[in-house]
């Protein structure tokens, strides 16, 4: 799952990493908690990164812990109701994740990047982790190896 944000949305890494892990974990059967070594090898996150991701994500309500040997991660609440825009805003702030081509002064093109942001927000937060986990399963399942022997 290499995907990066396109140039012109600049979302941080730490962002693409949030929504990895929160998308790992939407994957999960409800309950069972996921060790953070399976959701870093799962999707290529450094594995002391996405210690502190998960905390900052715990800290924000979308995850939470248990401990012990069966411990890990686990979503504090049901996948359909945690947007990619909600874990976005939260680790990147309120701003995050748009548009930022205003270097002072008017811009022939301000208008045009308000409904760019727009538009990006109206996707996000409308797109919960059910949905990508849902539409990702499909695209799996649809995926069948062409093997010549």
């Amino acid at each position: 799952m290499g995907d990066s944000a396109p140039e012109r949305v600049r979302i941080s890494l730490k962002a693409q990493y949030a929504l990895r892990a929160v998308f790992d974990l939407s994957l999960q059967p409800p309950g069972r908690p996921v060790k953070i070594s399976e959701v870093a090898r799962r999707q290529g996150i450094p594995q002391k990164f996405l210690e502190l991701i998960l905390a900052g994500l715990k800290q924000g309500g979308f995850v939470e812990s248990r401990r012990g040997a069966e411990g890990g991660y686990l979503l504090a609440r049901s996948p359909e109701t945690i947007t990619a825009g909600a874990v976005i805003r939260f680790i990147e702030g309120t701003q995050s994740g748009r548009t930022r081509a205003r270097r002072g002064g008017a811009s022939p093109f301000e208008s045009m990047w308000r409904r760019v942001d727009e538009a990006f927000s109206e996707v996000v937060d409308k797109t919960s982790f059910a949905e990508l986990a849902r539409s990702w399963q499909e695209q799996q399942r649809a995926y069948i190896p062409y093997w010549e022997i």
